[in-house]
């Protein structure tokens, strides 16, 4: 099984609000924060675009959280 952890960063003086997905290997990409979407919906959309970026045909199986807030995505194939 693989799992997905997504972090918010919030706003500082020179970048926007964001997302980073990454996982245990230390792959990651950062995504804006998409003001139309939903705070859950940006954490998906980063878990997919990493899993877009390593070419991974998973499908997201469950979603959570962790006592630190991050979001968390199960996988399967």
């Amino acid at each position: 099984m693989k799992a997905i952890q997504v972090r918010y960063f919030g706003p500082t003086n020179n970048r926007g609000s964001r997302f980073k997905a990454f996982v245990a290997g230390g792959a990651s990409v950062t995504i804006p924060y998409h003001y139309g979407a939903s705070t859950d919906d940006n954490a998906r959309m980063a878990a997919d675009a990493l899993m877009n970026k390593l070419c991974w045909g998973f499908d997201i199986s469950g979603a959570g959280s962790l006592p630190n807030g991050d979001y968390v995505f199960t996988l399967a194939a």
